[in-house]
């Protein structure tokens, strides 16, 4: 008896290890698409930062870094009992002094992140809607997961980089859209708005958010769950 258990916790092990890195590896191609978006607005924008830098690329490898998408990611699984995990690629340089029109055209760099992921995610989903009505696959096949899970995570990509939180796109967003009055006093409390970030993190209302509107996504394009939990 206590043998079979220990197997079958090793069995456990492997499954969310398994998890773990084929999540990981899908993360780190969008959220490279993700940084490209960002360093090809600014090229086209005047900013040649990026280039210069190597990291005008689809290659994951030059995205990551090794403290924000490796080693934070683990001591947060580890250390929530796997309550929530928090990562990010490394981020592409921008000088936005370098490009034409420095106020305006910061903000499409920002924008162009947070677009590259919704351009996946519809197009993920639009192809998950054809096979499916084709009778290609069915949302009991393998294909069906691995389309659905890479939609998953470009929503989560998207939202998330959304948020109004420094250094997040969405805190960007917010400082050219305030009145200039406001600046001064947002730049002030940026440390305080990621702090609570983190907590309200940990006690899951990102989780929360983002399942309410993942729902919408699910509802408003008549998308079924899979039903192959293989890649889950």
């Amino acid at each position: 008896m206590a043998l079979l258990l220990v197997k079958g916790s090793c069995m456990d092990i492997f499954m969310f290890l398994t998890r773990v890195v084929f999540n990981f590896v899908i993360f780190m191609i969008f959220a490279t698409f993700h940084e490209y978006a960002h360093g090809w607005v600014a090229y086209r924008l005047g900013d040649p930062t990026a280039k210069e830098n190597g990291r005008l690329s689809l290659n994951p490898i030059v995205h990551i870094h090794l403290f924000w998408t490796i080693i934070m990611p683990i001591l947060l699984l580890i250390f929530s009992n796997g309550r929530f995990v928090l990562g990010s690629a490394k981020p592409v340089p921008v000088n936005q002094y370098l490009m034409r029109n420095p106020q305006r055209d910061i903000l499409w760099v920002s924008i162009a992140g947070p677009m590259a992921n919704a351009i996946w995610m519809l197009a993920l989903i639009g192809a998950m809607k054809v096979l499916v009505m084709t009778n290609i696959i069915t949302p009991a096949s393998p294909i069906y997961t691995l389309l659905y899970v890479c939609m998953y995570i470009n929503a989560i990509l998207l939202v998330f980089n959304l948020l109004p939180i420094p250094p997040l796109d969405g805190s960007s967003i917010i400082e050219y859209m305030l009145p200039e009055r406001y600046i001064d006093k947002y730049e002030k409390i940026k440390p305080y708005i990621f702090i609570a970030f983190i907590t309200l993190m940990y006690f899951g209302l990102f989780n929360k958010i983002f399942g309410y509107i993942f729902n919408l996504i699910l509802v408003a394009f008549r998308l079924e769950s899979p039903r192959f939990y293989g890649l889950l």
